[in-house]
């Protein structure tokens, strides 16, 4: 094995400027292949980030204007969710709905602390907007189910609206606001990227905006959901209920309009699975480039040495030893330059992920031991195809007349 070793390494020394410009193009196949890995890897980080848990199992159900007759209504009449849904629900579906919530936007107002203020529009929410949104608490806490039951006065703000109002966000908490003629207790100051809405409790807010009962929305936590079927019946029941509750044609789908997100989830999932198989393929074809130059290299390296082998033969060396050394030579070659495209490309992406790793759009896109497995045996097994025809073509060198080769 020794000898073997040295045998290849003699060879790639022999033909340095062939071999660097062949393994050139290994190098760059894969490290194509694992910077596309690696950006779908982050991508789809993201998207498991973004839908992890519980919150992909839920349905949105929101106003729309029914586009069919029903029971002497005609069609064009506006639909719209109210609180009592929120029980009827739960009632109606006792082994699809785990929970009901809501929220309740009010109209723009002021916001007023001893010290200056902001205009903003208010919405009562449930304790599950925290979970929904990821809404990150900097200090104090969010609206509870106490809250929710006593109908307390209190609000959560954002961190640039408690600067506003207080100078310092951290002396927000305790403190206390005017807003719609009456007085507020700031309980807690969040920090989000993207979200600056002040909330109040769900019930404060039916309150404040009269006692017509309607709502902005209905977000239903759906349990069960493991199929695309679960997911179509959940809607469908929940269709149902809504549709008997406000007199319209339970197979009107505009009348409220409802976004199933675990149908989203499923299909998302599967255009992920389709993408990373993309992937492999495309850059499987990038590195094929490669593996036809080994394969080139290894049949002139075989015509070069047809003197040789035939010598090797005449004293006795089997077939089988030729085609093994042609074909290790070959996964010597693909393996070395391979992994140089492995090594860089893995630095790439441990730079893209110190500068967007913690983004929206792409989490952690580095590759980890699984990957570099897989392509450990895509490798060995492009290097074993690219030196095997050339292999078998040196196995066919007869004896007599390689050694009368010049």
């Amino acid at each position: 094995m020794l000898d073997l070793i040295r045998e290849i390494g003699q060879a790639m020394r022999n033909n340095k400027l062939r071999t660097f410009l062949t393994g050139f193009a290994v190098t760059w196949g894969i490290f194509m292949l694992i910077i596309l890995l690696g950006m779908a890897r982050g991508v789809t980080n993201s998207f498991a980030e973004r839908t992890s848990g519980d919150r992909s199992k839920r349905l949105n159900v929101y106003s729309g204007v029914t586009s069919k007759p029903y029971k002497g209504f005609k069609e064009g009449r506006w639909i719209t969710p109210d609180v009592d849904d929120i029980e009827r629900l739960k009632a109606d579906n006792p082994d699809l709905v785990e929970s009901v919530a809501s929220y309740k936007y009010l109209g723009s107002t002021d916001i007023a602390s001893v010290t200056d203020h902001i205009s903003k529009s208010p919405e009562g929410v449930y304790p599950a907007e925290q979970e929904m949104y990821r809404i990150p608490m900097l200090y104090g806490r969010f609206i509870n189910d106490a809250d929710l039951r006593s109908l307390r006065k209190v609000m959560v703000i954002g961190t640039d609206d408690a600067k506003t109002l207080f100078g310092d966000a951290e002396k927000a908490v305790g403190q206390r606001v005017n807003a719609f003629g009456l007085s507020w207790l700031v309980t807690g100051v969040y920090d989000h990227e993207w979200l600056s809405d002040v909330y109040i409790p769900f019930t404060t807010a039916m309150a404040i905006g009269g006692t017509d009962g309607k709502v902005s929305n209905l977000q239903v936590k759906l349990k069960g959901m493991k199929t695309m079927e679960d997911a179509d019946r959940a809607t469908s029941e929940v269709r149902r209920s809504l549709a008997r509750a406000h007199d319209y044609d339970e197979s009107d789908e505009s009348a409220l309009y409802m976004h199933n997100r675990f149908s989203s989830y499923l299909r998302e999932s599967q255009s992920f699975s389709i993408l990373n198989m993309s992937i492999w393929i495309i850059g499987i074809f990038t590195l094929l480039s490669g593996i036809v130059g080994v394969s080139n290299i290894m049949f002139v390296s075989v015509r070069e040495r047809t003197h040789e082998i035939g010598i090797r033969r005449a004293i006795g060396a089997k077939p089988r030893s030729v085609l093994l050394q042609v074909v290790l030579e070959s996964v010597a070659i693909t393996a070395l330059f391979g992994y140089i495209g492995v090594f860089l490309g893995m630095t790439v992406m441990q730079l893209v992920d110190m500068a967007f790793g913690s983004s929206d759009f792409m989490r952690n896109p580095t590759i980890d031991i699984s990957i570099a497995i897989e392509v450990t045996i895509v490798l060995v097994m492009a290097g074993a195809l690219a030196g095997l025809f050339p292999a078998l073509k040196a196995t066919k060198v007869k004896p007599v007349e390689a050694l009368r080769d010049e």
